[in-house]
């Protein structure tokens, strides 16, 4: 039995969709096809009258299982949800989105935006912004906290800025299957099958965390951690154990993990690529490690950590070999 899937765009970049078009082994076509799901409409991707189809689907003449929307709920102005009108109508697509959502049989929140409110929802949030069933970390939202959609479930959060593509092409297999629980889903409404690991799980740069070598300027190979504000120890997501495209992730291509598949990333309070710190202790630690531990082991790592990893975390390029018994490269 094929499962009818709906895409709309409202509050943000198309960078999920970006994301979501490199979706490999299997591609995206041939993931929505072992799936059973049929794409009836994505802005990138289709062709049509849409206003023509989301009346048709109001009218339960079309039926739609699976509803996603990718970008943040345009509230603005006062309210009205003018700022963004669907193209071919007058109307606001919140009002859409509102009354698809309560045809659906699942509704997916694709990226932070969707979710929380993201990217859209910064700089004093002049556009109203919002997710589907959050504001921030607040529930509420467009639907509103008690929100059920015909399959019982509240609005999926797939977070990310983008999101990884297997994580949506996984969740809406098993959506379309009928295997996804609300157990499956974690405190923020975000698929437990990659928001129960950390950034940090699988991070190339795990060894000068665990002896708190820590880089000093963007390129160099150490930890980022402690004085370029990263927080993969405290972000929920395997970006390093499945990276995009089997190579990439922030961390690998040498950038800080700013914990964007949480609400509020866009907003820290500081500079991202700066660690804020009381008495030379970071504010950010790991979310499941008591501060006194950490302090006491980070003494105790920098004491043993071995001249090899001194060396190499404050260079771009790696200056002393592992057995290299302390000798530089020629």
């Amino acid at each position: 039995m094929s499962r009818t899937l709906l895409w709309l765009q409202s509050g943000g970049c198309g960078g999920c969709s970006m994301s979501l078009l490199c979706a490999e082994g299997p591609d995206l076509f041939g993931r929505l096809e072992a799936a059973g799901i049929e794409l009836l409409w994505h802005p990138g991707l289709s062709v049509g009258d849409l206003p023509t189809l989301l009346e048709a689907v109001l009218a339960g003449e079309q039926p739609l299982d699976i509803l996603c929307l990718e970008g943040s709920v345009i509230q603005g102005p006062d309210g009205s949800g003018l700022f963004h009108r669907l193209p071919g109508s007058e109307r606001p697509m919140r009002d859409w989105l509102r009354d698809l959502a309560d045809r659906a049989r699942q509704v997916v929140a694709v990226g932070t935006c969707a979710a929380y409110g993201g990217i859209t929802a910064g700089g004093g949030n002049p556009a109203e912004a919002c997710g589907l069933q959050y504001d921030g970390d607040l529930p509420g939202g467009l639907l509103g906290e008690a929100y059920r959609a015909g399959g019982g479930l509240p609005v999926v959060n797939i977070a990310g800025c983008p999101v990884h593509p297997g994580w949506v092409t996984e969740t809406l297999a098993l959506l379309a299957a009928d295997v996804f629980t609300e157990a499956d889903m974690d405190e923020l409404g975000r698929p437990r099958s990659y928001a129960d690991h950390l950034v940090h799980h699988g991070c190339p740069r795990n060894e000068y965390y665990e002896y708190k070598a820590s880089a000093e300027k963007i390129s160099d190979l150490g930890c980022l951690m402690e004085n370029l504000g990263c927080l993969g120890t405290q972000a929920h997501a395997d970006c390093n154990i499945r990276p995009w495209n089997g190579e990439g992730s922030c961390l690998r291509g040498g950038y800080s993990c700013v914990n964007c598949t949480a609400p509020g990333f866009e907003e820290p309070g500081h500079p991202f690529l700066v660690t804020p710190k009381v008495a030379g202790i970071p504010v950010g630690l790991p979310t499941d490690m008591p501060k006194a531990w950490f302090v006491a082991l980070s003494s105790l790592a920098k004491a043993a950590t071995p001249e090899r990893l001194k060396r190499n975390a404050t260079t771009d390029q790696p200056q002393v070999p592992p057995g290299g018994n302390g000798r530089r490269r020629p």
